[in-house]
């Protein structure tokens, strides 16, 4: 299947998830269109509990699809689960590095599990050593590497057997920043050798930085799909952030209040945080200064930022993503005022 010219090697339509409850089934899933491209790093991005993991799960055969249909590399994942394997690398969130022996050991038996010779498995060994720089510490018992080296590890272990997709969940919670960025530069370098990749994440900063297209997925539900640039256009205009200080203004009179000026486009409220949406920020921004000081408004916080991924989850849910449930990376262009 292709579409624009680019073959897809995940298409997926209508998937649904249900589990049971105490009150009925809970719908974790509801309705879930995907498709991604040969060659290109997908993300899907969304709070704790949106039914990321959920959705991965149902593509890797881990889980039965109750509704809807899947295909990965042309293979019907509900009818032949078994060949779909074949073609995909899953790295989970938990990971399945066997920690007594080395990373060699781990890459080797990984391949020879997969049906490849010795001589074929250790080729492809040597090949990941290099693409994912795990020479330093191949050859040491994989239960003395750091967090990034083990996640590294499993990354190369995922792609073993040179699968058609490589589905990544949450690949780097839990590393500090140095080793999540290092990662970051492995996974970019095996976009640019041509794997493809599928990856979850609740972190903006890494959505936008990795991601060529992205789905926003919240509560069940894809509620936005593009590359990043195209998803923060979409919002328009930049964005100022406020929260009001003590003081008789609250957040519901502050709106109120700004939603009179003529340069506020949009104004959207998540908590005791206001979100406008304004034009050009050096030349509104005073003027959004003035009428607060006008109606002698006191501040906690206001800052200024060209759109976000935040922004644009922010527009279709009405709830800022770093709110929803979960703690997120905001990309770091937003611009702090003295308030």
């Amino acid at each position: 299947m292709t579409v624009g010219g680019m073959s897809n090697v995940l298409a997926a339509k209508g998937l649904r998830k249900s589990f049971p409850g105490r009150g009925g089934p809970v719908e974790a899933v509801r309705g879930v269109d995907l498709r991604v491209r040969a060659g290109e790093v997908f993300g899907f991005l969304g709070p704790n509990g949106a039914g990321k993991t959920t959705t991965l799960r149902m593509l890797a055969t881990l889980l039965p699809i109750d509704a809807g249909s899947a295909h990965i590399a042309g293979v019907d994942v509900r009818r032949d689960p078994a060949e779909v394997r074949r073609r995909i690398g899953y790295v989970g969130q938990v990971g399945g590095a066997d920690l007594p022996a080395t990373g060699r050991e781990n890459l080797l038996l990984q391949g020879r599990l997969h049906g490849a010779s010795r001589a074929a498995a250790a080729r492809r060994a040597d090949e990941l050593v290099d693409v994912l720089a795990l020479g330093e510490f191949v050859d040491r018992r994989a239960a003395t590497y750091s967090g990034g080296q083990r996640r590294r590890l499993e990354v190369a272990l995922g792609l073993m057997h040179s699968p058609a997709l490589l589905f990544l969940d949450e690949p780097t919670t839990g590393l500090d920043p140095q080793n999540r960025a290092n990662l970051w530069d492995q996974l970019r370098a095996l976009r640019a050798r041509g794997t493809t990749i599928f990856l979850t994440t609740h972190y903006l900063e890494e959505a936008d930085a990795l991601a060529d297209r992205l789905a926003i997925i919240d509560r069940g539900r894809v509620v936005a799909e593009g590359t990043p640039a195209e998803l923060k256009r979409q919002v328009g205009g930049e964005t100022v952030l406020l929260r009001p200080g003590p003081g008789p203004t609250t957040p519901d009179r502050l709106r109120t209040l700004l939603d009179e000026q003529p340069f506020v486009r949009e104004s959207r409220l998540a908590g005791d945080t206001l979100y406008l949406t304004i034009g050009d920020g050096s030349r509104t921004l005073p003027r959004l200064l003035a009428a607060l000081a006008e109606h002698q408004v006191t501040l906690e916080t206001i800052s200024l930022s060209a759109p976000s991924l935040d922004d644009v989850f922010l527009r279709t849910t009405g709830r800022a993503l770093r709110d929803a449930g979960t703690s997120l990376a905001v990309p770091a262009a937003r611009q702090e005022v003295p308030a």
